[in-house]
């Protein structure tokens, strides 16, 4: 079947306020915290606890911390994303259209839908920018463009791509960061990917024991799930590096509100280390491929004052993908791949 129109590209990632005020962190947290997909609660009381209580109180102390994270450009995440969006762009030829958009603020999932739609695409590819798969994350933005084309009367032939925890050239990104420092000087290393409440996984997949086994190896019962594919991007990037498994970690950051979520945490880790004498660490977050608040501010700076004042020596962290040409080409490429499973389907 021949392809009339170009292909849609559709990058998309979490969200960032449109500025580091107030105001801006209290729209995008009113945004972010009332997706059922991140807060289950019953809609009535998640709007009126996030909206009337939550986002007002924390905007304040959370725009401070976007602050520290703002270069001059704006925000990191916006800024590296536009730059791969050019860069895949240029990479794919005349034949795509790539647009970036946030699944939380701007530029939003339905404008850069209806670039597409103007641009007359035939089929559109969604990428989520999360190596791992989780509801909170890819889901949600799988629903959102469902939402959107549900109002409208002509839809081109939609791919969406799940995930891409595992693919080589992505893995040996991650692992290249890395030989930039000394692997020997470190005791230990740490992968600290985002963290989810189990609840959330249970919910998802009755497989899921959520004990710390049930992850170590990708079956099809738990191909889907959150922290299988986390497990199995940290043990990718370890065997790249030849670090053995008793050298590393896998942990979950950022987590809040008062239910148990995925262990061990992050900061917990860090304690249990240096009590076995382990004072040089190098963490690892492959869960984010730009540097962001989760990265930037929460590790390099709130989690290595801590380490600091625990007695640590030495806590570095490995630099995102961020737009790294690299990074871009593997991009490329996994669309390319799944451009050819769509045209051949159509």
């Amino acid at each position: 079947m021949n392809k009339i129109g170009k292909t849609g590209v559709l990058l998309v990632n979490l969200g960032t306020p449109d500025e580091p005020t107030r105001s801006g962190l209290r729209r995008y947290l009113s945004q972010f915290l009332t997706d059922r997909r991140v807060i289950d609660l019953p809609w009535l009381f998640r709007n009126m606890l996030f909206r009337g209580i939550v986002a007002p109180i924390r905007s304040g102390k959370v725009s401070k911390l976007y602050q520290r994270l703002w270069i001059d450009e704006g925000s990191p995440l916006k800024v590296y994303g536009y730059r791969v969006a050019e860069g895949v762009q240029q990479a794919l030829g005349d034949d795509f259209v790539v647009e970036l958009a946030m699944r939380y603020q701007n530029p939003s999932i339905e404008s850069a839908v209806q670039k597409m739609t103007d641009a007359r695409v035939s089929e559109l590819i969604i990428l989520p920018l999360f190596p791992q798969y989780a509801s909170a994350t890819t889901g949600s933005i799988f629903e959102e463009v469902m939402r959107i084309f549900k109002k409208r009367e002509l839809i081109p032939s939609i791919k969406f791509i799940n995930s891409y925890y595992d693919h080589p050239k992505v893995i040996d990104l991650y692992a290249d960061k890395a030989r930039q420092y000394n692997l020997d000087d470190y005791d230990h290393f740490i992968f600290s990917f985002h963290g989810v409440p189990k609840r959330y996984l249970k919910k998802e997949n009755n497989y899921c024991k959520c004990d710390g086994n049930c992850c170590k190896t990708i079956v099809p019962d738990n191909q889907f799930c959150y922290s299988a594919q986390c497990h199995a991007t940290a043990f990718a990037i370890a065997e790249r590096l030849n670090i053995p498994k008793e050298k590393f970690t896998v942990s979950y950051q950022s987590r809040f509100g008062p239910e148990e979520w995925l262990k061990p945490y992050t900061d917990k880790v860090f304690e249990e280390e240096l009590e076995k004498g382990n004072k040089n660490l190098l963490v690892f977050s492959p869960a984010f491929v730009a540097d962001c608040l989760e990265t930037t501010i929460e590790i390099g700076y709130e989690y290595k004052e801590e380490f600091d004042e625990m007695g640590g020596e030495r806590l570095d962290l490995v630099e995102s993908l961020n737009d790294d040409p690299r990074w871009i080409a593997a991009i490329a490429e996994i669309i390319q791949m799944n451009t050819v499973q769509v045209r051949e389907f159509s």
